[in-house]
């Protein structure tokens, strides 16, 4: 037998011992003292059969702990039994007053319910979710009394994700410190209609709606964890730059484990674990429960988590028993109880909390004897006052203490939790729970006793659609209790910044950089972008404010001449030789890294954008983010976390590169960007453009410099469209219309003389050079003198007629839309093109005057070169003048066979008859 197939053929057969650890190393590790091993194994089997199984697995992990400790590397165990992570004999003293803050607790336990349940009176009747903050009442007080800083903390304060569904209950919080008054607290969910604009409160966290309030928007479930990574990542990013001392402050994320199942709250774990980012927690609210039913009913989502979140480099902690467990498992010699904690379904945990101690008793404990003698003492109340982890103070307080402790790692909290704990057994544990927004007479007396609120059955019974609130008042020790702790902290959260510090640039030198056009070199709108940023990061007042981030495309974008001077951030530094360290244009790392070079990520990209674009809230330290992507994988792959960002009110530049559906040759139907700008259309907060001409985009980059970052910033940021086709980037016009330009329209080439027929083209991007050269062959050959117009921004002309239509509705004073001006001043028809489908083009059709053609770019995309594109969609120049003969001829100006004459002659229907593709691919 040769060796190798001694080798395969696995150990001698009288061991009858597989020597390989089946997931580990073992196998690929060389046995320098086989007869050392031989003793141990022999000795492991000795003890094995003496002691047993229970015994044998307790050493085993005892010997894992130990060379954990010693800094011996082993494959790490991705699930442990069932059981608090932290045994009760580690866990350290809770420090504060236990039944002052329960007392406060149940206060805020009833009043966030009372707010959703007099939110259904009659006539308001806008729903509320009770639920989910019942089942993590403690989970957040034991943070705000212990753990969570305020923005005046000495370190800058903590930011903590509320889970969105809980909001009810930090409401009622707040109401206890002061913050909220009754009145408001009655107008839950009724923004504008109760006591005016602002005088309600918004369903979920909604900074936009509450800017003085709320930090974070998390009721997109998903978005909460990502953006928590990202949030954690980008504090460090910061204090790694000199921006601002971060290491003192910690990012709280508060998810549910249904929440968990969303790809976004799972797929960038891995960013925080290679990160390192100690300074961030996940607290998991495991209730069991999703919307509509169990989250594993026949399996266990805690297990599953565990093993998750360990598999991707976490902390775990587990919190699933509460004291009064204790005893028990100190009693369990044998490890029968865990075995069956180890063995229950989800399923089965939820229906024990449905129903009652007697049930538990012989449903549970009588699975096993040696269980059911363990309990056998105790009475069925005794069995149902047994609490999960996530509701005991103690369990719950060291969890975070050792997570806050422990480093190199992010940390993950497993709180086991009943979905509506103490609302009665109407809701605790059903499956309906979620969608239960009030409550019967009975449910209200016997949720009032639970929690030892002293309001009367009188005062419950006088109107139990208005069951009253309870403030204890100022004076009372636990308001003093609760605002002390607070006020030791740093103040009261959820809070934001609301005076970001002014920025001015000094745009002279980018504006120098492309206002004099390319001359006789062929320059694309993303490569002269890329030059006004240059010159824009020499800026003392904003250049290190500056941060590209950057979905693995940088090359693409001609962005890669940043990485030597720039470089690219990572906390780890780059302790390897880049393939291209000779070249002048390496590849380069460092800690202190400018460039957020996210990977293949652009839902990481989109967290980092929003983090960094909010960093004035959160931090007091306005920046600036340059977000460049592939423009088909912006607001169509990342439209929630843009929705969102937007929601936060994030400032920065979100740029849609490689931009249109014809210009990207050859790249094809999932890469053809032609309705980006409408995506980006349905979002308010967001300020869209799509310019033709390097000096346009300098002075929209400029404008928007001054609007979301000058004295009086305005709650928006910008999404620019760029294309990778060189063009001769033409000089700066001597009479530009500036305001226009902003606006959205301007008149960019009119008519070179007057001709027998006059019309309008309206052109934006890249389809401006085709509209140019539809205006030569409509006077050359049809004796039409036709005017060009930069369209900078549909979407910007669109959002002003619509204003002009709702003032007029209401009352006020008719006034012209803007484009309306604009067109009036000459003579139409006009028609309009884009590299974008009709419907961009559209948005404007009401305020056009007079006849109004759109062309445009409908339908799927596809691999061909520029100019075959631009003929099957028939918006090249041929098209363009074709079109323009179209409309004249509805206008009854010509005779409609005069524009069939040119759809022959200029072969629009033929995709041979397009011109050759001569022009560089544009890799940037």
């Amino acid at each position: 037998m040769t060796e190798q197939a001694e080798v395969n053929a696995g150990p001698p057969a009288s061991t009858n011992r597989v020597q390989v650890i089946r997931d580990g190393v073992a196998s690929y590790l060389a046995d320098a003292d086989p007869g050392e091993t031989e003793e141990w194994l022999e000795s492991f089997d000795a003890m094995l059969e003496a002691a047993g199984p229970e015994r044998a697995r307790y050493l085993m992990l005892r010997m894992l702990e130990r060379a954990d400790d010693k800094r011996v590397q082993l494959p790490s165990l991705t699930s442990t039994d069932f059981v608090n992570t932290i045994p009760t004999d580690l866990e350290p003293e809770f420090p504060g007053d236990e039944d002052m803050e329960r007392r406060f607790r149940a206060m805020i336990r009833w009043n966030a319910a009372i707010m959703v349940h007099r939110a259904q009176r009659p006539g308001i009747g806008v729903g509320g979710h009770i639920s989910t903050y019942a089942s993590s009442a403690s989970l957040y007080e034991v943070g705000f009394n212990h753990f969570f800083r305020g923005l005046d903390h000495p370190g800058g304060g903590d930011q903590i994700f509320v889970q969105g569904h809980a909001s009810p209950g930090i409401y009622a919080r707040a109401f206890l410190e002061g913050r909220i008054d009754e009145n408001r607290m009655d107008g839950f969910r009724q923004e504008h209609s109760h006591a005016g604009l602002g005088g309600g409160l918004p369903s979920y966290p909604h900074p936009r709606l509450m800017p003085e309030f709320w930090q974070f928007p998390t009721v997109s479930m998903g978005l909460g964890p990502m953006n928590a990574i990202y949030q954690a990542r980008i504090n460090r990013f910061l204090h790694n730059n000199g921006i601002t001392d971060t290491s003192d402050q910690h990012v709280w994320a508060f998810l549910g484990d249904g929440e968990m199942d969303e790809p976004e709250s799972r797929g960038l774990l891995q960013v925080a674990a290679n990160d390192h980012l100690d300074n961030l927690t996940f607290v998991v609210n495991c209730n069991l429960q999703r919307l509509d039913g169990p989250v594993r009913g026949n399996g266990k989502i805690i297990q599953e988590l565990e093993s998750f979140f360990r598999g991707a480099g976490w902390n775990v902690i587990k919190v699933v028993w509460g004291r009064e467990w204790d005893a028990l498992l100190h009693a369990d010699k044998e490890g029968a109880l865990v075995n069956l904690m180890n063995k229950t379904s989800d399923g089965d945990y939820q229906t024990y909390r449905a129903n009652d101690g007697g049930f538990i008793r012989e449903h549970f404990f009588a699975r096993d004897p040696r269980c059911k003698e363990l309990v056998k003492d105790y009475s069925d109340a005794d069995i149902w006052r047994l609490k999960r982890g996530g509701h005991d103070y103690r369990k719950i307080y060291a969890a975070y203490k050792a997570a806050l402790e422990h480093k190199g790692q992010p940390t993950v909290i497993l709180a086991h939790t009943i979905k509506g704990y103490t609302l009665g057994g109407h809701f605790e544990g059903r499956n309906a729970t979620h969608q239960m927004k009030k409550m019967t007479l009975d449910d209200l007396k016997a949720f009032r006793d639970t929690n030892r609120i002293p309001i009367s059955d009188a005062d419950l019974e006088a109107d139990p659609y208005l069951p009253p609130y309870y403030h204890p008042g100022p004076d009372a020790p636990e308001i003093k209790y609760l605002l002390e702790r607070r006020r030791e902290l740093g103040g009261f959260l959820p809070r934001r910044h609301l005076t970001p510090k002014p920025l001015e640039a000094d745009t002279a030198a980018a504006l120098k950089a492309v206002a004099g056009g390319s001359g006789k070199q062929q320059v694309a709108t993303t490569m002269a972008l890329v030059r006004i940023f240059k010159e824009l990061m020499r800026d003392k007042a904003i250049g290190k404010r500056i941060v590209p981030i950057i979905p693995d495309e940088a090359r693409t974008f001609g962005m890669d001449s940043w990485f030597p001077t720039l470089k690219i951030y990572n906390p780890n530094g780059q302790h390897y030789r880049s393939v291209d360290a000779e070249l002048m244009l390496a590849y380069k790392e460092a800690e202190g890294g400018r460039i957020l070079h996210e990977g293949i990520n652009e839902a990481g990209s989109t967290a980092a954008f929003t983090a960094v674009g909010t960093s004035y809230a959160t931090h007091n330290e306005p920046m600036i983010p340059l977000y460049i992507f592939y423009s088909m994988f912006g607001f169509q792959r990342t439209g929630d976390g843009l929705w969102a960002a937007a929601d936060q009110m994030t400032h920065g530049f979100v740029i849609g590169a490689t931009a249109g559906r014809t210009t990207l040759t050859g790249e094809g139907l999932q890469h053809a960007d032609g309705h980006s700008p409408l995506l980006a259309a349905t979002n308010p907060g967001v300020v869209s453009y799509d310019p033709a001409f390097a000096y346009e985009l300098a002075h929209i980059v400029f404008d928007g410099l001054r609007r979301m970052y000058g004295p009086d910033p305005e709650k928006i940021y910008y999404y620019i469209t760029v294309y990778n086709e060189p063009i001769h980037q033409p000089a700066q016009p001597e009479n530009l219309d500036l305001a226009g330009l902003l606006k959205g329209i301007y008149l960019y080439r009119p008519a070179p003389e007057p001709l027998e027929h006059s019309a309008g083209i309206l052109a934006s991007g890249i389809t401006m050079g085709d509209a140019l050269e539809a205006q030569d062959m409509l006077a050359r050959d049809w004796g039409v003198s036709a005017d060009v117009y930069s369209v900078t921004s549909w979407t910007e002309l669109a959002r002003d007629g619509i204003a002009c239509d709702v003032e007029e509705l209401r009352g006020g004073t008719p006034r012209t839309p803007f484009v309306t001006e604009v067109l009036s001043q000459r003579s139409g028809p006009f028609v309009a093109a884009s590299d974008y489908q009709r419907g961009v083009q559209e948005q404007i059709r009401a305020y056009v005057p007079g006849t109004y053609y759109t062309l445009g770019a409908d339908g799927f995309g596809f691999s061909d070169t520029r100019p075959a594109a631009r003929r099957v969609f028939n918006i090249d120049a041929a098209s363009i003048a074709v079109g323009v003969l179209t409309a004249l001829a509805r206008d009854g100006a010509i005779d409609r066979t005069v524009a069939q004459d040119a759809a022959v002659k200029y072969q629009i229907n033929d995709v041979s008859a397009a011109p050759k593709s001569t022009a560089d691919p544009g890799l940037a």
